[in-house]
């Protein structure tokens, strides 16, 4: 059994990187710059090339790899097979034109810097691969992954995801004809081409029709815990296999998100792996600036500065021009390419295998990695100023780029309705109906089963976790409709909307008249009794039963409608004396049930048994209905209900306006 020391001995390592990223983060957001930026400079602090406090570098890189690994499952999360067969165009045209030039741009240089063919092509093909970790963070930052050239971006970062296959099956031909060996690359490529191509069919079996059954068996249990464990296992697993046939544990990642971004499950997987992920992807940037060579830096910096301004802007310039060739405008050109600028992950792992193999020699391997990492240091910087010259140059041009398109689905919600019981199932067929975009979230699993059918968006979640709200959508929402049966759950939802989206409007259903004067106290735009508005019709439906006309029913309908509003409002500013309680801030009073209209005579016991019940409570309602004209003026006539009524209609339809 482990000592108390040696698990002790774990903690300095995990402290110094949380003090690194909560000290270095902010400093870095307070100067304007990416948070990026911030982890890599803490890295290179704490790196051996810094401070050296941590001993072991390349332990904390494989751990932060998962960082990467639950970033591209998020973003498959967010896409589906249909809007990827739409960017089909981006992955494999301007993927494939964005790595083939810039490797033969950057390989070049090589060449005429001495370099031999196999090291030189090597090097052109890691430095021409971009940091997807770098620049799937500055879009999200941005806000733009949703956008027209955001969009483009990630193709080209997916396409780079999928060429790494390939680029690893190539690089024993390079290392057999620079050597003159028979080495039998053929036989392997197709070996392991087999195996990938058959982990892919067996994940996406099992993603099609295992792992919906599996998510909904967990969430009946009401594990809360269980469901993050779950989500964990498939997204570390599939991306443990893919890397067990050659792909990369990121791609397998992103392979089991877009199997789920048709689940119910999405939404509160995605608030799952949140956290893990952004912990992880901060270790992951802190993990690359550690790997800067420092006695390097010092020994040839000059050569090493130029050549990293060198990649960046060769990188800039090609990928600007190809995405112009696509249709990008001038300046979404520029904010793409200067996101792909930094060379990506994939560098720390093409390079030393190509030294294994005889590609490259140790020192051409250590600059090109030194370089690699300068790239996804400076990147960010660039990119931020690039940011800032364009916003300059939009604020001034009399014909900025038009709009971008979102590709997001959540993008395209109006309103996002929490909770599909009768209430909201009702609700949710007038939406639908007028064809208004819905997304629905709920933590019953029955109800999700029975909603399949009606062909709107809904997902498993609970509404009440703001993590949950965001990855729904509710930022871009017009209005939320909380429709759940639990008064106090709704309470929190609303407090939550109001303090983190004040530009959405909040539409509640109340439980009751204690919930409703609740709601209004917290300034929701619309709130309605769940059953005032169905009892009424069915008043009304009563009247005309009795022989009155359908005109006359309606009227008095309408009538009582004023005044229970009327009574409602005077209930919530505290001037009946139920509702004092809410003047004064205490704890309210339990609202009891008052006549609207006065009584024409006491209430009378038709039998001993009602005599005792209500026999003490007689003289207490006559002396009710004595003073209630003494106490509430308003309330006592039905003209000054009336008006009361009125009054309070109209600051409803202004605060809905």
């Amino acid at each position: 059994m482990a000592s108390p020391a040696e698990h002790a001995s774990f903690l300095p390592p995990v402290l110094t990187f949380l003090s690194a990223a909560v000290i270095g983060v902010p400093l870095f957001r307070l100067a304007g710059q990416s948070a990026v930026l911030g982890y890599l400079v803490a890295g290179v602090l704490i790196g051996p090339s810094g401070l050296s406090l941590i001993a072991e570098p390349e332990t904390a890189a494989s751990v932060a790899e998962i960082g990467v690994v639950l970033l591209l499952f998020i973003v498959g999360l967010e896409l589906h097979l249909s809007q990827l067969v739409s960017m089909r165009r981006d992955i494999f045209g301007l993927g494939t034109l964005q790595l083939v030039l810039c490797a033969l741009v950057l390989g070049g240089a090589g060449l005429l810097a001495g370099i031999g063919l196999g090291a030189s092509a090597v090097i052109g093909i890691a430095l021409a691969l971009s940091a997807t970790a770098v620049a799937l963070q500055l879009l999200e930052e941005r806000g733009d992954l949703g956008t027209a050239y955001g969009s483009r971006a990630f193709a080209v970062l997916l396409f780079q995801d999928l060429a790494v296959v390939g680029i690893l099956a190539l690089m024993p031909l390079l290392a057999s004809a620079g050597g003159g060996g028979n080495a039998p690359w053929l036989g392997d490529a197709a070996l392991s081409t087999a195996k990938a191509l058959g982990a892919i069919v067996a994940v996406v079996l099992v993603g099609r029709y295992g792992l919906n059954p599996f998510f909904r068996l967990l969430a009946a249990s009401g594990a809360r815990e269980v469901m993050t464990a779950a989500a964990l296992l498939v997204v570390l697993g599939t991306a443990l296999l893919m890397q067990e046939v050659g792909l990369s544990m990121a791609m397998g990642a992103f392979l089991a998100g877009i199997l789920l971004a048709e689940s119910n499950f999405r939404h509160q997987l995605e608030a799952d792996i949140e956290p893990f992920r952004g912990m992880l992807l901060g270790l992951f940037f802190m993990s690359v600036g550690m790997s800067i060579d420092g006695a390097l830096v010092k020994a040839v910096w000059p050569a090493l500065f130029g050549a990293t301004a060198a990649a960046i802007l060769v990188k800039v310039a090609l990928v600007a021009a190809l995405f112009r060739l696509f249709g990008s405008g001038p300046l979404d050109a520029l904010r793409g390419a200067a996101v792909l600028a930094p060379a990506g992950e994939f560098a720390f792992v093409l390079l030393p295998q190509a030294e294994g193999l005889g590609l490259t020699d140790a020192t051409s391997t250590r600059f090109a990695v030194a370089l690699a990492a300068l790239t996804m240091l400076v990147g960010p910087v660039a990119a931020k100023g690039l940011d800032k010259a364009l916003d300059a140059l939009r604020a001034r041009s009399s014909d900025p780029d038009l709009p971008a398109t979102d590709v997001i689905e959540s993008a395209e919600t109006r309103v996002l309705v929490i909770g599909f019981g009768r209430f909201g199932q009702i609700l949710t067929q007038v939406l639908l109906a007028e064809g208004i975009a819905v997304t629905v979230i709920d933590k019953d699993v029955e109800q999700i089963r029975s909603a399949s059918r009606f062909g709107f968006r809904i997902y498993y979640g609970d509404g009440t976790r703001l993590d949950v709200l965001r990855a729904a959508g509710i930022g871009r929402a017009e209005l939320v409709c909380i429709c759940i049966d639990d008064a106090e759950a709704a309470l929190k939802i609303v407090d939550i909307v109001h303090e983190e989206f004040e530009s959405v409007r909040t539409y509640v259903r109340a439980y009751d008249r204690m919930h409703a004067v609740e709601l209004m106290s917290r300034d929701v735009d619309f709130q309605l009794r769940e059953t005032s508005e169905s009892a009424l019709q069915f008043g009304r439906a009563t009247l005309e039963g009795l022989g009155l006309p359908a005109e006359a029913a309606a009227a008095r309908v309408e009538d009582v409608r004023k005044r229970d509003i009327a009574r409602l409002v005077l209930q919530q500013a505290g001037a009946l004396p139920e509702g004092s309680g809410w003047l004064r801030g205490a704890a309210p009073a339990e609202l009891k049930p008052e006549p609207l209209t006065a009584p024409q005579r006491p209430a009378r016991a038709l039998n001993a048994e009602t005599r005792d019940i209500i026999g003490h409570d007689r003289r207490e309602a006559a002396e009710r209905l004595l003073e209630r004209p003494a106490r509430d003026p308003e309330a006592g006539a039905e003209g000054d209900e009336a008006a009361v009524a009125e009054a309070a209609l109209e600051r409803a339809d202004a605060r809905r306006e």
